[in-house]
């Protein structure tokens, strides 16, 4: 049975943290061993709010090193930058003129962004959905791994998708393709979500923004850090409940438990069976062993690779490589589809 292709990018706003390699990056390396992968590093999205030039290249390095330190083979699967392959803005264009305003100002994500201050939003901000459809259809991907906020973006692909299929129905016939040039993305349910939330308040999302370090685990901390931060993880006085339902009052042992499950690959319930009615301190000191035995490595080999931008941009430039390879293919039918002129 030919394997499924698998689209997904991280974009490179620097320090990637335990949200995002439970969220996103550890998913990334298990579908590795079911799909045939494309893992992009979306520096074109970063730029719709404006980024260091100098941080930007140390943040694009960041998150490749982040990806093969967390296992995901770059020999076997495509790890690359997006701008490198100008086929995903041009293709992006063609979807600018396919996707329709009301579409875009559905978009709650945009909004959200933006704020109050709308109209000073870039138009890139706007209209990034549009890239990000133009990412995942590039390559004809059939599956794109989507947490929650992106759920609606996954949507408007499938639309423009759609969309383009109608609008050129004739013309892709003509030219000898499949009906539907391209295919319904589906999204990839990976089991649970795992939704980390910051270690000093259960009811914020683990960000690299919040001003205290203490808030979240960076995949580049050492041993030592991770210990540290676990240690002082808010919690609250009551024993851990042996029972799920128990949880559902209490957002920092939840969080803490989820943390726990997610490591070490077990449900929350299985994990509550081993310390439910015990203190957190016992549970605590468990969950530095289990962080530090699964995250420390990452966050040493983050350390080794940032090193060796020469060979970490040597990925980067193959990786490109054979994605343009897959996207030159896919644009040259759009030119011809559409009733471009171009070079034979």
């Amino acid at each position: 049975m030919t394997k499924e292709l698998v689209f997904s990018g991280v974009q490179p706003t620097g320090n990637l943290h335990l949200g995002n390699y439970l969220g996103a990056i550890v998913n990334f390396v298990k579908l590795q061993n079911t799909h045939h992968c494309i893992y992009c590093v979306v520096d074109l999205h970063a730029i719709t709010v404006w980024q260091d030039p100098a941080e930007l290249m140390r943040n694009i390095r960041e998150v490749t090193a982040a990806f093969i330190a967390s296992g995901i083979d770059p020999k076997k699967h495509i790890v690359f930058n997006q701008s490198q392959v100008a086929e995903h803005a041009e293709l992006a264009w063609v979807f600018n003129c396919v996707a329709r305003l009301g579409w875009l100002n559905r978009m709650t994500q945009f909004k959200e962004k933006a704020g109050k201050d709308r109209e000073n939003a870039s138009v890139g901000l706007y209209a990034y959905p549009n890239l990000m459809a133009a990412d995942i259809l590039v390559y004809r991907a059939t599956h794109v791994p989507v947490g929650e906020d992106q759920k609606q973006h996954l949507e408007l692909s499938r639309d423009i998708a759609q969309k383009f299929n109608n609008d050129f129905a004739d013309s892709i016939k003509a030219h000898g393709f499949a009906e539907k040039f391209f295919p319904q993305p589906e999204p990839l349910i990976t089991g649970p979500a795992t939704r980390v939330m910051s270690l000093r308040d259960g009811a914020k999302k683990m960000s690299k923004s919040d001003p205290s370090d203490y808030s979240r685990i960076n995949l580049s901390d050492d041993a030592d850090a991770i210990a540290q931060k676990v240690r002082k993880a808010k919690t609250d006085p009551e024993p851990l409940p042996s029972e799920e339902e128990g949880l559902k009052s209490r957002p920092e042992a939840d969080n803490l438990v989820g943390i726990f499950a997610a490591l070490s690959g077990k449900s929350k319930q299985d994990v509550l069976k081993e310390f439910g009615g015990g203190q957190f301190s016992g549970f605590k000191a468990a969950l530095v062993d289990l962080s530090v035995h699964k995250l420390g490595p990452i966050g040493a080999e983050m350390k080794k690779l940032s090193q060796d931008s020469a060979y970490v941009d040597s990925i980067l430039v193959d990786g490109a490589n054979r994605a343009r390879a897959i996207a030159a293919e896919t644009m040259n039918a759009v030119k011809d589809i559409v009733g471009f002129i171009r070079k034979a």
